[in-house]
């Protein structure tokens, strides 16, 4: 199941629990605006090429539409569509005053240069600078984009309005950036799997985690539950996996892919069949990477007790089943990795403020964020009588609702 269906089908159970009214249900469901835009830039060798930019605002019912632009070859649509409107949720869930949008551009940043993915941001920019701002939609980094790509947008967003830090969040520093953001998705992380493990009367010592994906979220959740005594015993990237039942030493293995681009060959574990990183015997799986890993043929031979979902969407609706039939708890994504929004957030209102923190406050801020919404969560959990993710899900959808309709929606 896509993306899409999968998203739609969680968002209709949470109406079914609330009793939310059939046509604000439509209402909710469908994207406020869709923007499809050619972006054809000269290559370094003088050579024209065309890429096609997405983005998808979904709903501004709660503030400003807020969420990622990624650099991948199969960004398209429909994926771009369920991204924005787990975005409206996940923002809802948070408590923080967004809505939920995404956006992207179909192309290989690995196959493009620095000048080239430049001139590319910035075309984009262009097509889209009237439809994006502080007020109305505040695009962040994601998957093969980072705090230069934001600088660039930024910095071509000016050109049309005037210097406008928070016309994006996850920029550099010296640009305004907040202190915490390279960390928040990983320590959010953290927060989540901290929550979810006291309710269960365990702690993040101790306990053997496997975690699929090395990237920003992946490293940065290996490092923080290294550092508080977590036993990371195996991990895998796209170059490969490496295991090591007493552990993996994090601050070598993260050397040593900053050397060498990925895992693969760390002379701290064995190597290790990636495809068979989610079967590893563990207290905790993290999935980390990209979205719909764990699938029908996947979930029956996962080992764990809970899976904490740090991807988008990488648990489909079948596997949810086989997974919660075996008593397995998954904390869901639009909760397990809502730290990134959540500091991009705090990112947000020091730009408008004109007032930075510093990173100390944003990292108890986003504690205090991410353990007041599990509980919340866990309140809803009990008065529904439902698992995690229906909880999550519903309490999104809740709130959205909620201001729909304070807002004067009509039927």
């Amino acid at each position: 199941m896509n993306a899409l269906a999968a998203t739609n089908r969680y968002f209709k159970q949470a109406v079914r629990i609330l009793g939310i009214d059939s046509k604000v249900e439509k209402s909710l469901l469908i994207p406020y605006r869709e923007i499809k835009v050619e972006c054809t830039i000269p290559k370094d060798d003088g050579t024209l090429v065309s890429y096609v930019g997405f983005r998808v605002q979904h709903d501004n019912a709660r503030g400003p539409m807020k969420g990622g632009i990624r650099y991948h070859p199969e960004v398209e649509p429909d994926e771009v569509n369920a991204l924005a409107q787990l975005m409206t949720w996940k923002t809802a869930v948070a408590n923080i005053p967004y809505g939920g949008a995404k956006g992207g551009i179909g192309c290989n940043p690995r196959e493009l240069s620095i000048t080239e993915q430049e001139r590319l941001t910035r075309v984009f920019t262009q097509k889209i600078h009237d439809l994006i701002g502080p007020h109305l939609d505040v695009p962040a980094p994601d998957m093969g984009t980072n705090a230069q790509t934001m600088a660039w947008i930024l910095d071509e967003y000016s050109k049309f309005h005037g210097h406008t830090p928070a016309v994006v969040t996850g920029k550099p520093i010296d640009l305004g950036g907040s202190l915490g953001r390279d960390a928040a998705t990983g320590r959010g992380v953290v927060f989540g799997t901290q929550a979810l493990l006291a309710d269960h009367g365990k702690t993040i010592a101790g306990q053997k985690y496997v975690i699929q994906g090395f990237g920003n979220v992946g490293s940065w959740t290996a490092k923080i539950l290294h550092e508080q005594g977590g036993i990371v015993k195996a991990i895998s990237d796209v170059s490969g996996a490496v295991k090591n039942d007493a552990g993996l030493d994090i601050p070598a293995l993260v050397q040593h892919v900053s050397i060498h681009g990925g895992v693969k060959g760390f002379a701290g574990g064995d190597s290790l069949d990636a495809a068979s990183i989610l079967a590893e015997d563990c207290d905790v799986l993290i999935p980390a990477a990209l979205g719909g890993v764990l699938t029908r043929e996947t979930a029956k031979d996962v080992k764990a007790k809970f899976v904490i979902e740090a991807a988008n969407h990488p648990t489909d609706p079948d596997a949810d089943e086989i997974l919660a039939q075996k008593g397995v708890v998954i904390l869901p994504d639009i909760y397990a990795n809502s730290g990134g929004v959540t500091v991009s957030y705090f990112e947000w209102v020091q730009n408008i403020q004109g007032f930075m923190w510093d990173e100390e406050k944003v990292n108890n801020e986003l504690q205090k964020y991410m353990i007041r919404a599990y509980a919340n969560i866990k309140d809803l959990c009990k008065n529904q009588n439902c698992n995690l993710r229906m909880g999550a899900f519903s309490l999104g959808v809740g709130r959205v609702a909620r201001a729909t309709m304070l807002r004067g929606w009509e039927a």
